[in-house]
């Protein structure tokens, strides 16, 4: 039986429904246990390890894959570790719960004029994030959200309670930063937040007919804006109107609009709220789908948004809600091997999305694949933090050849019996 302050939940207990769903996925695994410490977690893999469980890890559940459950295996449930704490005001180091989510992170950090750069969404996972990448609106100016960790405490495969930094088991500080959830259970992270209080933020609207316009435009300007813009072009299907959605690191409306100007151009605009507002009111909340409902989502990375690309991502407008994300700035200005974050000189992230009842998204799927492939050409790598395939050519494709052999050592070291392998999965490197 295990000796744990947190809570186990099973079928037919009165939580259990609410329990074994994550955002996209409803399983049915066979204990939850809801952890409140780091020795919690090491009982949880004890006890997984001895009655063979596969293992899954949730933090704020947001996965579009659905790792965060299973099906007859056991799910770490880390959302009791959410605690926000301030370490060292005039270093402006926090420590993050492996089980926060970025709505209460940003808003407790507000109180200090401190933010990091977090995901689109108030209930996305800390966790999830971190370990991923972490691309949302500060990206520019302060980086991927995983640049700014300085420290992890991480539950490893055997219950160990270990330490990580750039100088305590650097090889596995480097593998968490990009490589996801493969290599131990993080219970807390230090990071160094920015005094970031107020931002401008907005979303500009323009005719369905002149999104490859709008598109174009951007993609030739947005490398040159400044840092402290980032900005993201959304074409939706249904002839709905093309969107520029931006954030402007600093509470200068007149500056923002100065460093969108030469992306946009004078393509008519049917509306325009941007506005100086705290920074955690730019977070969507996004709670889970409803029943029924069926989510597909592919991600890649460009190097160059050419022109051919640009009428591909019209065309799939079609069948998807397209997203193009600009990168660059700080995000490049980081050594590429120093993370296990790929493809840092890419300068945009593109996503297609399609969602709906289960019944219309099944039908339309193989049109996805199609449109994929099509754009596939134009595109490397891509994001693991935003995708609901895990077949091993997506795995592959998240990291380049030579960080994944890399990734594969590490593995090794932490994780020999593959015990975190409910993700996308790095399996352990030959002896």
């Amino acid at each position: 039986m295990m000796r744990l302050d947190g809570e186990i939940v099973g079928p037919g207990d009165p939580s259990y429904d609410e329990l074994r769903r994550t955002f996209v996925h409803a399983g049915r695994p066979a204990l939850i246990v809801r952890c409140r410490s780091a020795a919690d977690v090491a009982a949880a893999l004890d006890h997984a390890r001895t009655h063979g469980l596969a293992v899954s890890v949730r933090g704020g559940g947001h996965h579009a894959a659905g790792f965060g459950t299973n099906d007859g295996g056991l799910v770490v449930d880390l959302s009791p570790l959410d605690a926000v704490e301030l370490l060292d005001r005039d270093r402006r180091l926090v420590r993050l719960g492996g089980g926060a989510t970025w709505g209460p992170v940003s808003k407790v950090l507000a109180g200090y004029g401190l933010a990091l750069s977090s995901g689109d969404t108030a209930d996305v996972g800390v966790g999830g994030l971190l370990l991923g990448g972490g691309i949302g609106w500060l990206t520019r100016r302060y980086g991927l959200a995983l640049d700014a960790i300085v420290a992890a405490e991480v539950v490893t495969a055997d219950g160990s309670i270990v330490r990580t930094s750039a100088t305590e088991r650097p090889d596995l500080f480097w593998a968490l930063r990009g490589g996801g959830g493969n290599f131990g259970v993080v219970t807390a992270f230090e990071l160094v937040a920015q005094p970031v209080t107020d931002v401008v933020f907005g979303t500009l609207q323009y005719p369905a007919a002149d999104a490859g316009a709008v598109l174009r435009r951007w993609s030739r300007q947005a490398a040159a804006a400044p840092d402290e813009l980032t900005a993201a072009v959304n074409l939706l299907p249904g002839g709905a109107p093309a969107t520029v959605q931006a954030c402007h690191a600093g509470g200068d409306l007149a500056a923002a609009r100065s460093a969108l100007r030469p992306l946009l151009g004078a393509a008519p605009q049917l509306s325009d709220d941007l506005r100086t507002v705290p920074y955690p009111e730019i977070l969507a909340d996004m709670p889970g789908l409803p029943p029924g409902f069926r989510f597909v989502l592919r991600s890649a990375f460009v190097r160059r948004i050419t022109p051919e690309l640009v009428d591909e991502l019209v065309a799939a407008t079609s069948i998807a809600a397209v997203n193009v994300r600009a990168l660059g700035g700080a995000v490049a200005r980081v050594p590429a091997d120093a993370t296990a974050f790929a493809y840092r000189d890419s300068a945009a992230l593109v996503t297609l999305a399609l969602m709906g009842e289960e019944e219309l998204v099944e039908r339309a799927t193989p049109r996805l694949v199609e449109t994929w492939q099509r754009i596939a050409p134009y595109t490397i790598g891509a994001y693991s933090n935003f995708g609901t395939a895990h077949h091993p050519t997506d795995v592959a494709s998240i990291h380049p050849a030579s960080t994944h052999q890399r990734l594969a050592q590490v593995k090794r070291a932490y994780d020999p019996d593959n015990v975190f392998r409910h993700n996308y999965n790095i399996a352990p490197a030959a002896p």
